[in-house]
C-alpha cells in the first residue's frame, strides 16, 4: 500500500524503507509510547521514520538497525520531554496525590512507578531500555551513546538506587492483612 505524501526514491531505496518500517516500527512505536503516552508517543515514532527516510543512506543494514533507530527515537522522546516539562510536571504531582488502593497489584504497580518517578532521569531511560525494551548492553551502549562498561556501571547504581527507593515507599505504605482482604 502506498504511503501518502511519498516522494517517488529509487524502487530499491523505496523497498528498503518499507522493509525498515514494517521490520521495526512496532518495536520504535512501543518505545515511544510507553515513554510519552499513546498519541505523543505515535506522534514521535512517526517523526523517527521520517528521519530515517531523510537519512536512508545513513541507516545501518545490519542487526544494529533497530539500536540506530532507538537512538534516534532517544532523541527524539527527549526533545518532547523538554517541549512538554510543564504538563510532566503536573501528571507527576498528581500520580503522588493518588490514594492508596486496597488492590495489591495496583498498590505494587503504584510503588513501582513512584520509584521510578523518584529516580534520575537517567536512571529511568537506562532501567526502561534494560527491562521494558528488553536491549542487550550494547544496544543500550549505542541508544545512549557511551561504552558498554559505562552501561553495566549505570545499570549497576540505577538498580540499586531503584531498589533502596522502592525499600523505603514499601515499608511506608500501609499494607492490608491478607485475612481481612478474604473476610
Amino acid at each position: 500500500m502506498p504511503r501518502q505524501g511519498s516522494i517517488e526514491l529509487h524502487p530499491e531505496a523505496r523497498n528498503r524503507f518499507d522493509t525498515l518500517f514494517d521490520t521495526h516500527y512496532l518495536a520504535v512505536s512501543r518505545y515511544c509510547v510507553r515513554r510519552l503516552g499513546s498519541a505523543d508517543g505515535e506522534d514521535a515514532a512517526a517523526e523517527v521514520f521520517a528521519i530515517a527516510w531523510r537519512r536512508l543512506d545513513q541507516v545501518p543494514a545490519d542487526e544494529t538497525t533497530r539500536a540506530w533507530l532507538l537512538a534516534v527515537a532517544y532523541r527524539v522522546v527527549g526533545n518532547q520531554y523538554r517541549s512538554r516539562r510543564r504538563r510532566n510536571r503536573l501528571s507527576e504531582r498528581l500520580l503522588t496525590e493518588v490514594s492508596v488502593g486496597s488492590d495489591p497489584i495496583e498498590n505494587e504497580a503504584r510503588l513501582v512507578q513512584e520509584t521510578l518517578d523518584s529516580l534520575g532521569k537517567d536512571d529511568r531511560e537506562i532501567l526502561r531500555m534494560a527491562a521494558w525494551d528488553g536491549l542487550t548492553r550494547s544496544e543500550i551502549a549505542m541508544v545512549i551513546g557511551i561504552k558498554e562498561n559505562a552501561v553495566d556501571q549505570r545499570l549497576f547504581r540505577a538498580r540499586a538506587r531503584f531498589k533502596q527507593h522502592f525499600d523505603r515507599l514499601n515499608k511506608n505504605t500501609p499494607h492490608m492483612d491478607p485475612r481481612e482482604a478474604s473476610a
